[in-house]
C-alpha cells in the first residue's frame, strides 16, 4: 500500500505521468479503464490513486470510481486530473472527498507537490491505524545503579500526577523509555501512548498530523492529539519543533481544545503531555528558538536521564537483555557475557549511550561467533587499534611524555575508569585493581582524584589543583 496507481484512457498520459513519479523514486501501476482499476484495488490497494475523470470504454467515470472507492477504502487518497477541468467539476470531485484536482496539461512541479502530499497523507493515515491497533505499552527502566535508583525514584513519583514532566539527556540515554515508564505505571496505562516526532513534522504538514482532518463528505481522519486522548502524548524532542508548530501546541495546552482541519467543532482531549530534549532549552529560549511561554508550560517536573557513563554498573545488565531480545526477535545466537568483555564494555566509552550498547550487541551476535561466551577480541574498540593484539602503539598523548608521566597519566585514567565502572564503590573498585583499600586511597590522594555525587552515582574525577601546587 505504498506505490501510486494512475488510471486514464490516453496511453500516453499515464505512461508520461508515470515516468514522471518513478523519476522522483515512486512505485506505479498505470490502467485505462475502471474495470482494471477496480481489480488493482482489489489485489493490492494503493497508496495514492490518480485519476482521470473521462474514461473511455468504461462502466464507469471516474466521479463513479471516486465515490466506490472512498465508501470502502477511504484511507487511499485520490488526486483527479482531467483535460476537460472547470471549477464545477472540481467542487464535485472535492465534495466527494477527493484529496485534489489537477487539470490537464499539468505542471509538472505542481504533480510532483501534490503527490508528495497525498502520499505523506496517506502514511500518516496508515500509522494511525497502527496506532489505533496498538494497546498499551509497558516500559523497564533495567539497571541497579545508584542513577538509576534516583532516576525511578524520580519517575514514581510523577507517575502519581498528571503533571507535565520534561526528561532531558544525551541523545540515545533512553528518555522514551522513561516517558513509557511514567505512562505504563500512571492511572492511564490503559490508554493510548502517542510520540510525536519533533523534528520530523513538516510545517506545511504539522496541522494534519497533530489535529487531523475533517473532509467536504464528513469524513474524519483523527490527528496525533485526538488519538491521545484518555493517555499520554509524548513530545519527543521539542527543541527542533519548529516555530510555527510551538505556538499551535501551546494553544492546545492552555485550551485543551481545538478544531480539526477542515471542520469548525470544537474536540475536547484529556491529555498528559510528557516532553524530552537532548538540547539545553533554557539556551534556546535565550536565543529566540524556543517559545519561553511553552517551555514553562512543558517543564513543571524536569527530571534528568543519566548517560550510559554515569551508570555502568548496569552495563552487564543491559547487554544480556539485548541478546536475549535479539534472540527472541530475530533469532541470533542466545550467547552468555564473558567476563573480560563485561568488563571491556564496562569501560569503552559510549557517545551513542543505551542506544549504541545495543547497536554493539547486535552486530556482534551478527558477525561473531554462534555459540561460547562472547569475547573482547568481538567487540570495537574504544581508541587505538581494532586488531586484537595490537601493536605496541601507544596514544598520541601518552607518546608525547616522559615515562614518569605517562605512567601517572595511565594510572589516573585507569583507576577514574574502574572507579566509575563499579558505581564510585572504592572496596569493589580496590578488589579488582588488586590492592590494598588504604593504598588505594593513598594512590587517588597523590593522583588528586576524588569522588563526588552526579545523578544519584558517585562520579570519579580530577580534583582542580590550586594555582603553584605540585602535581
Amino acid at each position: 500500500m505504498t506505490d501510486i496507481l494512475i488510471i486514464d484512457d490516453e496511453k500516453d498520459i499515464r505512461e508520461l505521468v508515470s515516468d514522471i513519479l518513478q523519476d522522483e523514486g515512486y512505485a506505479t501501476r498505470t490502467v485505462g479503464n475502471a474495470e482494471d482499476c477496480m481489480a488493482q484495488i482489489e489485489a493490492q490497494p494503493p497508496g495514492l490513486m490518480i485519476l482521470d475523470i473521462w474514461l473511455k470504454d468504461s462502466s464507469m467515470d471516474g466521479i463513479d470510481i471516486l465515490v466506490k472507492v472512498k465508501r470502502e477504502r477511504p484511507e487511499i487518497p485520490i488526486v483527479i486530473i482531467s483535460g476537460h477541468g472547470n471549477i464545477e467539476i472540481a467542487v464535485a470531485a472535492i465534495k466527494q472527498g477527493a484529496y485534489d484536482f489537477i487539470e490537464k496539461p499539468f505542471n509538472i512541479d505542481q504533480l510532483l507537490l501534490v503527490v508528495k502530499r497525498a502520499m505523506e497523507t496517506s502514511k500518516l493515515r496508515r500509522e494511525n491505524a497502527e496506532l489505533k491497533r496498538q494497546g498499551p505499552v509497558a516500559a523497564d527502566l533495567l539497571g541497579s545503579s545508584a542513577a538509576m535508583k534516583t532516576l525511578r525514584s524520580q519517575l514514581d513519583k510523577v507517575t502519581r500526577s498528571n503533571g507535565r514532566v520534561m526528561l532531558t539527556g544525551p541523545s540515545g540515554s533512553g528518555k522514551e523509555v522513561a516517558a513509557r515508564y511514567i505512562h505504563a505505571n500512571s492511572n492511564r496505562a490503559s490508554g493510548p501512548f502517542i510520540t510525536v516526532n519533533s523534528a520530523a513534522i513538516e510545517a506545511d504538514r504539522m496541522e494534519d498530523v497533530l489535529f487531523g482532518r475533517e473532509g467536504a463528505d464528513k469524513s474524519i481522519e483523527k490527528g496525533l492529539l485526538e488519538l491521545a486522548d484518555g493517555g499520554v502524548i509524548f513530545l519527543d524532542e521539542v527543541a527542533d519543533m519548529p516555530a510555527g508548530t510551538q505556538s499551535k501546541i501551546l494553544r492546545v495546552l492552555v485550551d485543551q481544545q481545538f478544531e480539526r482541519v477542515g471542520g469548525n467543532q470544537k474536540i475536547k482531549v484529556d491529555l498528559r503531555v510528557i516532553s524530552s530534549s537532548t538540547a539545553n532549552l533554557e539556551d534556546a529560549v535565550s536565543s529566540g528558538q524556543f517559545r519561553q511561554e511553552l517551555y514553562h508550560r512543558l517543564n513543571v517536573v524536569p527530571i534528568a536521564v543519566p548517560s550510559l557513563g554515569e551508570r555502568r554498573e548496569d552495563i552487564p545488565v543491559l547487554a544480556r537483555h539485548f541478546i536475549a531480545h535479539f534472540n527472541e526477535s530475530q533469532g541470533l545466537p542466545n550467547r552468555d557475557l564473558g567476563t573480560e568483555a563485561e568488563a571491556m564494555l564496562q569501560t569503552m566509552i559510549w557517545p551513542g549511550n543505551v542506544r549504541q550498547l545495543k547497536n554493539v550487541i547486535e552486530r556482534v551476535l551478527i558477525l561473531g561467533n554462534a555459540d561460547g561466551a562472547i569475547e573482547p577480541d568481538e567487540l570495537p574498540s574504544s581508541g587505538g587499534s581494532e586488531e586484537p593484539g595490537g601493536t605496541g602503539v601507544v596514544s598520541g598523548t601518552l607518546a608525547t611524555l616522559p615515562l614518569r608521566e605517562a605512567r601517572e597519566l595511565f594510572e589516573r585514567e585507569y583507576l577514574m575508569t574502574q572507579i566509575n565502572r563499579f558505581g564510585g564503590n572504592i572496596s569493589r573498585t580496590a578488589a579488582f585493581v588488586g590492592m590494598e583499600r588504604s593504598a588505594l586511597h593513598r594512590k587517588l590522594k597523590s593522583l588528586n582524584v576524588v569522588t563526588s555525587t552526579k545523578s544519584g552515582a558517585r562520579v570519579a574525577h580530577v580534583e582542580p589543583q590550586e594555582s603553584g601546587s605540585e602535581v
